[in-house]
Formats: structure tokens, sequence, C-alpha cells
């Protein structure tokens, strides 16, 4: 699994953003040129997390962006889930296949398989267990977690001195 370049942009627009000084937007010619990348390009993901409500544009002569919501309040899911979408990463396509049978029939015999499980894919049920610790991870995760643990490391630079 990749996410997309769309997404590294998305999260480090983000971070930007809720790094600036709250009471400035940042215009989307200055937002493009710190993370290199074309204000087009830019702007088509901005436009995303506008609609979603995680930024709000601020229109006018100097305008531009600026956080809809705390940066504790956007967590990484969110802005994934944005860009990527909403749906789930895994799909089994092997309910009809003659393994699948052979694993049900296996798990019942055993008696560990009730009557409505008898065709749960084993392994879907894997892979969405490990797709939940992975949306549990990055719903733990904010934008400010990302400037915390960069504070944090410029005072550990810092102290070093």
């Amino acid at each position: 699994m990749q996410f997309s370049k769309s997404t590294d942009y998305a999260l480090h627009a983000l971070i930007h953003l809720a790094h600036s000084d709250r009471k400035h937007n940042i215009g989307i010619k200055e937002l493009s040129a710190a993370l290199g990348v074309s204000d087009s390009y830019l702007s088509k993901i901005m436009s995303k997390l506008r609609q979603d409500g995680i930024v709000r544009a601020v229109p006018g002569v100097n305008g531009g962006y600026e956080l809809a919501r705390s940066a504790e309040q956007i967590t990484f899911l969110d802005v994934i889930q944005v860009i990527e979408g909403r749906q789930q990463l895994f799909e089994c396509s092997n309910l009809s296949s003659r393994q699948h049978r052979i694993l049900a029939e296996e798990t019942a015999s055993e008696g560990n398989q009730s009557e409505s499980g008898h065709n749960e894919c084993l392994v879907k049920k894997v892979m969405d267990g490990a797709e939940e610790h992975l949306y549990q991870y990055l719903r733990e995760h904010t934008i400010q977690t990302v400037l915390d643990a960069a504070s944090k490391r410029g005072q550990c630079e810092a102290n070093k001195k």
C-alpha cells in the first residue's frame, strides 16, 4: 500500500499552515513555493481539503488558506480519507474458490465457525484487523502531533549547542 504524492503535499501544506502565524493566511503561491509543487496541482489538493472543512479559503487580494479547525483536531486519517478516498484497503475476491471452501469446512469441523460466519473470508478477517490498527494509529496522530515533535526536536538540537 502506498499513499499518493497528493496526500504527502496535503499533510505538508497543513503543517505549514498550522506552523504559520495564526492571524496570517497563506496564499497558494507562497504555499506552493514552500512545498516545491505547482500552484495548479496544490490548488486541486487545497480545494478537496476546503470542501471537507479542513481548511478555509480567505478571499481577496491578500487572501489564501488557513486551517478551518485547530491542528489538534485534524488527524492524519482525516486528510488521507479526503485525498485518497474512503474505501476499504482489502476486498476478498476469492469467496467462491476451492481454497475458501476448504478453509471454511476445516473451521466449521473444528466447531469454531457459526452458521452466519460460514462464508466469511478468513484472509479478509486478518486484513480488516490490520486496517483497523492502521486507522487507529492515523486517528491518534494529528497535525499538532507533528508540530510538537518538531518543536521537541528543535529544543533538543538547541540544547546540544
